[in-house]
């Protein structure tokens, strides 16, 4: 857990929604292979860039980060499959949201590649990724620019035949760590999101400047990255000149429904936690679970978490499955991503309040818990966004 070891638990997920119709054999084979490994894993998180570097080595050691890239670049899968994201996201938030996030970002640090990269690009990245030797990041955003990415300042010019980037990014996961980033920058100042290009940039490559780290709630690797005419890998761009805002997006709506399976897995852990507690818990001669609130509770709790799951899984298979219009593919995505943070949000802090005291002492499992799971209602969208995206929806 952050700011721990991680250590084996008798708390397993549920695996009753593997039964519906939404998975195939391979994803049920992850579910059934994954908890087991991820429960053996006692990876130190006190240092969190540390344990950052040790989750990918672990990872890719074990086979799972063959899922974040397609099967010609070494995947598990012919194609990125977004249930198996769901799935292992889901799995591993249960156990280490720190294992989470370093899954999670060697998918989303590399998905630029894997759908917009040359074959060479794609040879020399994507199979690193998957075996764990190469560290992936996604800088998009800015200080003025999250929500509202045709905001963003950072400039890409080619001058003599060479692209440079001079600007900011910040918020960027994996800032300091990756050994790549994937990088938008500003090619037509003018153009708003129309003039959005991707670039790859190497750790260490000249202008770059990854050494402000950010310290947030729930501690992971976060960095501010500066860019002084910045040397760009091989100096091509990453996709089309201009299509860099289309890349972008592709990236995310294949990985949104992911951040809705990190949401499950957090909240499923919660309420795990809090059966464990009710069950145990002495209170006027009475276990805590006795008591028909206790109940009650821990009834919404499974509630909130299953309604969170079923458009979670709708939405990973709709978009594997190429079900319905891409508008309706992202209204999916959206539905799930706020529905499963949200109430992920809640059944956390109901189980923390069932902990009383217990809940809010430092190093307990809901007490991490509830900081973990608070930025996955912010970042790949945040819930006002997926709002303004269903709302615009509804009324079309």
């Amino acid at each position: 857990m952050s700011g721990g070891v991680m250590r084996p638990t008798a708390l397993v997920p549920s695996a009753e929604h593997l039964a519906l119709p939404f998975f195939e054999a391979a994803h049920r084979d992850i579910a059934a292979r994954l908890p087991a490994w991820a429960n053996a894993q006692g990876v130190d998180e006190t240092d969190d860039r540390a344990a950052c570097r040790n989750w990918v080595q672990l990872l890719g050691e074990g086979g799972w980060l063959r899922y974040c890239v397609a099967g010609d670049h070494g995947g598990a899968l012919p194609q990125l499959d977004s249930r198996a994201l769901v799935l292992l996201r889901e799995t591993l938030a249960f156990y280490s949201p720190l294992a989470d996030f370093s899954f999670a970002m060697q998918g989303l640090g590399s998905g630029a590649i894997s759908l917009g990269g040359t074959p060479a690009q794609q040879a020399e990245y994507l199979p690193a990724v998957a075996r764990g030797e190469k560290i992936a990041a996604f800088a998009l955003s800015e200080a003025d620019a999250g929500s509202d990415v045709a905001a963003m300042k950072t400039q890409a010019d080619c001058e003599g035949g060479l692209w440079r980037l001079n600007g900011t990014k910040t918020w960027i996961s994996n800032g300091g760590l990756a050994d790549f980033y994937c990088m938008f920058a500003k090619t037509d100042s003018q153009a708003g999101s129309r003039g959005i290009t991707a670039f790859i940039v190497d750790k260490g490559a000249a202008g770059l400047d990854d050494n402000a780290h950010i310290q947030v709630m729930a501690p992971h690797p976060l960095a501010t990255l500066k860019l002084a005419n910045a040397v760009v890998a091989g100096n091509e761009p990453l996709g089309e000149v201009n299509g860099g805002f289309k890349l972008a997006m592709q990236t995310l709506d294949i990985f949104r429904a992911s951040v809705a399976g990190a949401a499950l897995g957090m909240a499923r852990r919660a309420l795990a936690e809090a059966v464990a507690h009710a069950r145990q818990r002495k209170m006027f001669g009475h276990t805590l679970a006795d008591f028909q609130l206790t109940q009650a509770k821990l009834g919404e709790m499974a509630a909130l978490i299953d309604a969170g799951a079923v458009l979670t899984y709708r939405a990973a298979w709709m978009r594997d499955m190429q079900q319905g219009s891409m508008k309706e593919r992202s209204v999916a995505a959206a539905m799930a991503k706020m529905t499963a943070t949200e109430n992920a949000q809640r059944v956390i802090d109901m189980a923390l309040q069932m902990h009383g005291g217990l809940g809010v002492m430092v190093g307990s499992r809901v007490e991490s818990l509830y900081r973990d799971i608070r930025s996955l209602r912010i970042y790949e969208g945040a819930t006002e966004v997926q709002q303004l995206i269903i709302g615009k929806a509804v009324l079309t």
